[in-house]
C-alpha cells in the first residue's frame, strides 16, 4: 500500500505538468445522511432511485435508499459466507459481484427478486455500465468489459504517465468516461474507456471532516451520478455528499 501511495504521489507531481491530465478539487453542494454501518461497495442511481451494495462478512446487503432521508426502503441481506462488492443495473436486471466467492448474482431490478447466479473467474470489486456492457474492476490496473452474461469482450489497462494504476475499486460511468476510486486513497481517477488513459484526477482528501470520523470510518468509496449531479460517500461514512468539481489552475 505504501508503494502505491508513493507511486501516486510521484505521478501526481508529473501530471501537474501534463495538460491532458486535469486535476480537480471537490466543493460540497449539499450533504445527505448515510448509514454509518454501510460498508459501501457499489453506489448508483437508476430512474431516480439510489441503490447501494454493502460488503463485509455478515454485513453484506443490497439496498434501495431514499436520498433525502437516508432511509433504506428495501434491502436484501446476504449470508455471512458472502462478501458483496460492486453493483449496477443494466436493462431490467441488477448485477452484483462478490469479492472472493467467484459468484455474481442477478436480480430483477424492480422487485429485487433473485434470478440467477453466474460463475465469476476473478475477484469482484467495482461494477458499472456504459449502457451496453458491464464494466468491472478486480483490484488490479485492469478494467473488464463484459456482456450481460459475463462473457469477456475486452480488457483495458489503466495508465497514467506510462505507469499502471492498480487497486481500482468502485466505478461509475459519467459523461462517457469511467470514474474509479483508488482503494486506500482519497483519489478518484477519470479514465478514457477506449485506451485506459487517465484524463483527470479528483482529489477527495478532507471530504468527510475529522469531526464525523470514528474508529469504524474507512476510505472514500462510492460514486454515483444523477441528472448531471455527482454524489460521493465512503465506507461506514455518516454522510453522502453532492459535489462539484473545481479544476486546479496550472
Amino acid at each position: 500500500m505504501k508503494r502505491l501511495l508513493l507511486l501516486l504521489a510521484a505521478l501526481l507531481c508529473c501530471a501537474c505538468g501534463e495538460a491532458r491530465v486535469r486535476q480537480y478539487d471537490i466543493r460540497v453542494v449539499r450533504e445527505y445522511p448515510h448509514d454509518p454501518h454501510a460498508y459501501t461497495q457499489g453506489l448508483f442511481f437508476h430512474d431516480g432511485i439510489l441503490y447501494e451494495s454493502t460488503g463485509g462478512w455478515g454485513g453484506s446487503s443490497l439496498r434501495k435508499t431514499e436520498l433525502e432521508s437516508g432511509q433504506v426502503q428495501a434491502i436484501v441481506p446476504f449470508n455471512k459466507k458472502y462478501f458483496c462488492e460492486g453493483s449496477v443495473i443494466l436493462g431490467d436486471k441488477l448485477y452484483l459481484l462478490t469479492w472472493t466467492n467467484k459468484q455474481a448474482f442477478i436480480y430483477d431490478a424492480a422487485t429485487f427478486r433473485y434470478l440467477k447466479t453466474y460463475s465469476y473467474p476473478r475477484q469482484g470489486w467495482g461494477l458499472t455500465t456504459d449502457g451496453t456492457s458491464l464494466i468491472a474492476s478486480d483490484g488490479s490496473a485492469k478494467l473488464y468489459f463484459m456482456t450481460p452474461e459475463f462473457q469477456l469482450q475486452r480488457t483495458v489497462e489503466v495508465r497514467m504517465n506510462g505507469k499502471s494504476i492498480r487497486l481500482l475499486n468502485e466505478l461509475e460511468w459519467i459523461d462517457g468516461n469511467i470514474w474509479a476510486n483508488v482503494y486506500t486513497t482519497d483519489i478518484i481517477l477519470i479514465i478514457n474507456p477506449q485506451d485506459g488513459q487517465v484524463e483527470g484526477i479528483v482529489h477527495g482528501k478532507g471530504l468527510l471532516p475529522d469531526t464525523l470520523r470514528t474508529a469504524d470510518t474507512d476510505v472514500l468509496n462510492g460514486i454515483a451520478c444523477h441528472d448531471g449531479r455527482i454524489f460521493l460517500t465512503g465506507k461506514n461514512w455518516p454522510r453522502l455528499y453532492e459535489i462539484r468539481l473545481v479544476e486546479r489552475k496550472e
